[in-house]
């Protein structure tokens, strides 16, 4: 299960983080440090392939890639306050989990926000994110380096379209709809009309296949990825949140770099996220021929 952090728990460790900043980058030759990343997805996660084929390869000069994949170095959830503690160099975060910490960021885990990936990317660059930023790199110790974006997320259900057919919010009560543990992720469950049920993402699949949950949602890729199509009957495409991920950073590791390093991890982030867009935009249409 996702455990549930507080803003004040995590502020609390942010003094000693800046006497870790090693931790996140440790020495592994005279010239070479060690970036890790934490992420709940998996290898093939469409997020996943972009941060190892591009941003990887960019900041190989001076830096080793090290992904860890299906939560397996950090639980889902408790990312962000292991790059606080200096545990972490990187994760991808969604704006669910920094609204643990800041209950702004909830603004964009809202429903029909976003209207494309074009729109995030506008309201990433835009100066009023600027404060957003600021107050997480000052108060959590994490740098927002780009945005990614993840899909139009919808709603994939256990029940055939004669059970449950779904073209209103009204058509989904009572179904236990498998979403985040956070606050933002529940009220969005509700919000479409169904009975939010937290379970982690490496929980979905089994959750799904015993009837723990009767549906979950996420974007076409993800459902292929994880091959939620194996035990589920039907997808609704709601659309109901263009969802998003930020590529997070551990400050400290950044203010250890140098200028030249900081402008090739950040165009690196911001290569890998063009290229995870470009890849999602050729699949997402295609996706449902492969969900009958």
């Amino acid at each position: 299960m996702i455990t549930k952090l507080t803003r004040r728990s995590v502020l609390s460790t942010i003094a000693a983080a800046s006497m870790l900043a090693g931790t996140t980058a440790t020495t592994v030759a005279a010239d070479q440090m060690t970036f890790t990343l934490a992420t709940a997805g998996s290898e093939t996660d469409m997020r996943s392939v972009a941060m190892a084929k591009v941003f990887a390869p960019m900041v190989a000069g001076f830096a080793d890639y090290q992904p860890g994949y299906n939560a397996t170095l950090f639980a889902q959830g408790t990312e962000l306050e292991a790059i606080s503690r200096g545990n972490l160099t990187m994760s991808i975060a969604s704006a669910q989990e920094l609204a643990q910490f800041f209950p702004e960021f909830s603004i964009f885990a809202t429903g029909y926000v976003h209207q494309d990936a074009a729109h995030q990317v506008r309201v990433f660059n835009d100066p009023l994110m600027d404060s957003f930023k600021k107050t997480v790199e000052d108060e959590l110790g994490v740098k927002l380096l780009s945005v990614m974006y993840l899909g139009r997320r919808h709603v994939n259900l256990r029940q055939t379209r004669d059970e449950v057919d779904v073209q209103t919010p009204a058509d989904l009560a009572g179904v236990n709809l498998r979403m985040p543990g956070t606050d933002a992720w529940q009220f969005l469950g509700a919000a479409l009309g169904a009975s939010p049920t937290p379970f982690a993402f490496t929980e979905v699949y089994t959750a799904l296949s015993t009837g723990a949950v009767d549906g979950q949602d996420n974007p076409l890729p993800t459902v292929v990825d994880a091959k939620f199509y194996e035990v589920t009957k039907q997808i609704a495409l709601t659309s109901h949140l263009v969802d998003l991920n930020y590529v997070a950073f551990s400050k400290a590791t950044w203010d250890s770099l140098s200028s030249e390093q900081q402008m090739t991890v950040q165009r690196a982030a911001d290569a890998a996220s063009a290229w995870g867009l470009s890849l999602i935009h050729i699949s997402e249409p295609t996706r449902p021929r492969l969900i009958s």
